[in-house]
């Protein structure tokens, strides 16, 4: 038998409830489109000046979801470094795509830190553009500064060998270099041997 809680612990409960966080609002690449402008399947239609004006909000991008700014930002961003206007596959206008999607994963794990499916996505397009990059930095140099400008990219060469250090690779390691030891230690007699004939023999060749 429970008794029933007073008016005033009821009171206090929901007045003790705990204040959740407010969730910050991150910059987002996505803050210089101005919201008059037109959604990508829309701007080349020549009849959009006569519409009325509701029609032309509905069709902007104050209506817009987040994957179609995200196609106007990727346009944007390609037209920066790509050759020509049918330029749809080089190594600059990949370099773009991927930024444009690394961008919105990134802001994406900002409210969603816990998001390993899209984490890791977005770290395959960091890899994946990581060695655009290098290719891009080998082969033609001046289009590889060019595009870090323009994408405001801070490209860093990669170390030459990183390993993760863990107790096993320790013990291992150490293991390795003590059985190494033993093995000179054993070969030593018979290489101050070889060392003693090859003598021999110069002095002979020398007399």
């Amino acid at each position: 038998f429970h008794e029933a809680p007073s008016p005033f612990l009821q009171s206090a409960r929901c007045y003790a409830r705990p204040v959740r966080k407010r969730r910050k609002d991150f910059p987002s690449h996505l803050d210089d489109l101005p919201p008059t402008m037109l959604k990508k399947d829309y701007a080349n239609v020549p009849i959009i000046n006569s519409v009325d004006d509701v029609v032309k909000r509905l069709l902007s991008l104050e209506m817009a979801s987040q994957k179609e700014k995200v196609k106007i930002k990727t346009q944007q961003l390609v037209e920066k470094v790509r050759r020509s206007p049918n330029d749809n596959g080089s190594f600059e206008v990949q370099v773009a795509m991927l930024t444009a999607k690394i961008r919105t994963y990134e802001e994406h794990l900002q409210k969603h830190p816990k998001d390993k499916n899209n984490r890791r996505r977005m770290l395959m397009d960091v890899d994946r553009r990581r060695k655009l990059l290098a290719y891009l930095r080998r082969v033609r140099y001046d289009v590889f500064e060019n595009t870090c400008k323009q994408l405001n990219i801070e490209y860093t060469s990669p170390p030459a060998y990183s390993r993760r250090v863990t107790k096993r690779w320790l013990v291992k390691k150490a293991l390795c270099l003590k059985v190494f030891q033993e093995v000179r230690k054993l070969k030593a007699p018979e290489r101050l041997k070889q060392r003693q004939e090859w003598r021999a023999r110069a002095r002979a060749r020398a007399e």
